[in-house]
């Protein structure tokens, strides 16, 4: 299609010398709100994770500045939830153009802010960049309907109107992708948005604002709130009565307290929420195909996304061979900050993460897990004011463990040992949570009985990647409310209106 073409053409590939090519953000003291970038006498610093250096001070808002942007959010849906959706997808495909051009600096920003190398940082610029192309299609795609009544003289209609005033909030470690998740499709449906981003990104937020607003969107309809200390940013959020809907990236703990909250107003709300996923490598799989692929997705943003695999059931049959490879493969990833060539594990995010891993990881090994790879923080020469710890492989990790049970968000790959075809299904729905699983196996029939038997909301089968712009992204139980992504993902952003005609 056309479409993939402009694509290719706009995407060169990221250079390790771009990481200096990065947006001057050391200067920044403003809010954007009602299309103006204003001044904040109160400012928070941000900092590089790799070496704890300060690479900006961001201004700090509060609840009176998220009062400010609802109020402007407010009086521009007037007009933008009144215009066509040609209008509103010729300025999200403006901004997909704007990204791709800027993918380069984005990326370089992204690593020196939020640490992932600077490959996987030009991956996410350009998956962020999908969703702007999608939801500038999906915009044109609101159909209503007829629906036939058993009387003559009457006439159904239905109709997919905007719901109102979004607010936004998006997490650190995705921190350009789960804007655009969020921002294209309300924009597409008509909505207008505030967005408080993730007090330790928000350098990579501000560059999307600002291509947003190149891009032409009006006055009042994207608004960003940064903000050092989220509640009571957040406590705005849900008890502005101006808001209409709430959509949450984040851990599941403040995920409900949110939900709680905004359920006094009745606001609608999605929720993406922490994982646990389950990784299960049935006897007849290629143990070999399957460990590349488990130390692919398990160490993915250096452990640090809710899909991340958290349990890794493997048949002992085949134990052997998988754990053979994934040893090889996880030795070879250097350890490093990511603007440095060859890096795979970033930095973690900060100290608080790095005791949560420690603490599992200590855990299991007192309860007789044993580590074949890794199992301590890197603080020696580069490392020394970093966050980093080596990516790291657990055998025999059992259920009385604290690893089997929490979400661990960092570089550490858990392998559980099964004998049970019939047991591995109860296993592997065996937590609170439901966003992500993977299966290897080569029997059809296998495969399809597990997929249809997992409690998850995604789930890939010989597939690590099932995640894309055009597909509908979200979690069961624990793990969160609604869909982002795919057609779902806009109509999250509207409500539909029924219109008895009589004739």
């Amino acid at each position: 299609m056309p479409g993939c073409l402009i694509s290719r053409r706009l995407t060169p590939k990221v250079k390790s010398s771009e990481i200096n090519r990065i947006p001057d953000c050391r200067e920044i003291s403003k809010i954007f709100i009602n299309g103006k970038w204003l001044d904040s006498t109160a400012t928070f610093p941000v900092y590089n994770p790799a070496n704890g250096e300060e690479i900006a001070r961001v201004a700090d808002g509060g609840a009176a500045e998220a009062r400010a942007a609802f109020k402007a959010a407010a009086e521009a849906f007037k007009s933008w939830s009144a215009s066509t959706a040609h209008y509103r997808s010729a300025i999200l495909y403006r901004a997909w153009q704007l990204m791709l051009e800027r993918k380069d600096e984005l990326a370089a920003l992204m690593t020196q802010e939020q640490g992932k190398p600077l490959k996987a940082a030009a991956n996410e610029v350009q998956y962020a960049a999908d969703f702007l192309l999608w939801f500038a299609e999906e915009a044109k795609r609101n159909y209503g309907e007829t629906i036939p009544s058993g009387r003559a003289d009457q006439r159904f209609v239905v109709q997919h109107q905007p719901v109102g005033v979004v607010a936004a909030v998006t997490p650190w470690n995705y921190p350009v992708s789960m804007i655009t998740r969020k921002v294209a499709p309300a924009l597409a449906a008509g909505c207008t948005i505030v967005l408080k981003p993730a007090e330790s990104t928000p350098l990579c937020a501000i560059e999307v604002f600002k291509i947003l607003q190149e891009a032409g969107v009006p006055d009042g309809v994207v608004n960003l709130v940064t903000a050092n200390d989220p509640a009571p940013v957040g406590e705005e959020f849900c008890s502005n009565p101006v808001v209409r809907k709430l959509t949450f990236t984040g851990s599941t703990a403040v995920g409900k307290k949110l939900a709680r909250d905004a359920a006094g107003q009745l606001k609608r709300v999605s929720m993406e929420l922490g994982g646990h996923a389950p990784f299960i490598v049935f006897e007849d799989a290629d143990p070999v195909h399957a460990a590349k692929g488990a130390a692919l997705v398990k160490f993915l943003n250096t452990g640090q996304a809710c899909i991340c695999p958290n349990r890794i059931f493997v048949h002992r049959n085949i134990a052997t061979a998988f754990l053979e490879t994934l040893t090889a493969r996880v030795a070879k990833m250097r350890v490093g900050a990511g603007n440095e060539p060859g890096v795979a594990i970033g930095p973690l995010v900060n100290e608080q993460a790095i005791a949560k891993i420690d603490a599992q990881v200590t855990d299991a090994c007192s309860k007789g897990a044993k580590v074949l790879a890794g199992g301590d923080r890197l603080v020696d020469g580069e490392f020394s004011n970093g966050y980093f710890y080596a990516p790291t492989i657990l055998h025999g990790v059992t259920e009385e463990m604290l690893i089997y049970r929490e979400e661990t968000f960092g570089p550490v790959a858990p392998v559980v040992l099964f004998d049970d075809d019939d047991d591995i299904l109860a296993m592997a729905n065996d937590t609170t949570y439901g966003l992500a699983a993977y299966v290897y196996t080569q029997n059809l029939s296998l495969a399809m009985r597990t997929f249809e038997g997992l409690q998850f909301g995604i789930i890939g089968i010989n597939d690590i990647n099932p995640t894309s712009a055009a597909a509908p992204f979200g979690g069961m139980k624990n793990s969160g409310l609604g869909r982002e992504g795919a057609r779902e993902g806009m109509v999250e952003y509207l409500e539909t209106k029924l219109g008895g005609f009589s004739v």
